[in-house]
């Protein structure tokens, strides 16, 4: 009777054991530790913490990760920095010399700005943006009209981050970005597979400065 005892309370500690490592927290964690930075300051963007979730976990309850993201940052497990995540007490994530593979940036057209007269893109600044995205084999995995975002927050990969800096209105620019600035080795399933170098054709659309609510134009599609 008592080691029958003993074993329900074995197996009822497992249970809780399981549930633990199956809380929306521990699989933020485990996200963070399996995504590649997404910004300077070494953290993940909550973008990126998202789709590791939907594609390597099958979750994507956007209110309960939000919170447990919050649950985190207030219990000490996360450190926030800006728009990205760190697992407190994590050692530093390594950095990449990006000489060996970097950034390639090509300006296809130059936009209103460029010429000294406009509006220019800067971190912190929310642009608006149309893009083709392609594998080297020239396999659209994304595209979007109209795709907005906080430039330098760690809400995109690391080559958009970089290679979008100096854009203006109706510029357009293309991208080659390498996996170490893109989705790294785990890539994106089920799109992007790992290491993969990716293509970007961009057109900058809209440029709305931090300090201001005026907007650029936005052309009609």
């Amino acid at each position: 009777m008592s080691t029958k005892n003993t074993n329900k309370s074995s197996r009822s500690s497992n249970n809780n054991n399981k549930k633990k490592k199956q809380s929306v927290l521990d699989k933020i964690i485990l996200a963070i530790r399996e995504s590649p930075p997404s910004s300077s300051s070494s953290g993940v963007s909550r973008v990126a913490i998202t789709k590791y979730l939907k594609s390597e976990l099958d979750y994507d309850n956007a209110n309960q990760i939000k919170l447990a993201l919050k649950r985190g940052v207030s219990n000490g497990s996360l450190t926030q920095k800006g728009q990205s995540f760190l697992v407190t007490n994590d050692p530093p994530r390594a950095s990449i010399d990006d000489e060996k593979d970097p950034l390639e940036i090509e300006d296809v057209a130059k936009g209103e700005g460029e010429e000294g007269d406009g509006i220019v893109a800067e971190r912190g600044d929310t642009v608006t943006v149309q893009y083709v995205g392609k594998l080297q084999d020239k396999t659209v995995f994304d595209s979007a009209k109209k795709f907005e975002f906080v430039l330098g927050a760690g809400d995109v990969i690391k080559g958009w981050d970089q290679g979008l800096v100096g854009m203006s209105i109706n510029g357009k620019r293309k991208l080659v970005v390498p996996s170490h600035l893109g989705y790294g080795k785990r890539g994106c399933a089920p799109d992007i597979p790992g290491n993969a170098t990716l293509y970007f054709a961009i057109t900058m659309k809209k440029i709305v400065k931090p300090t201001t609510t005026a907007t650029a134009n936005d052309d009609d599609e």
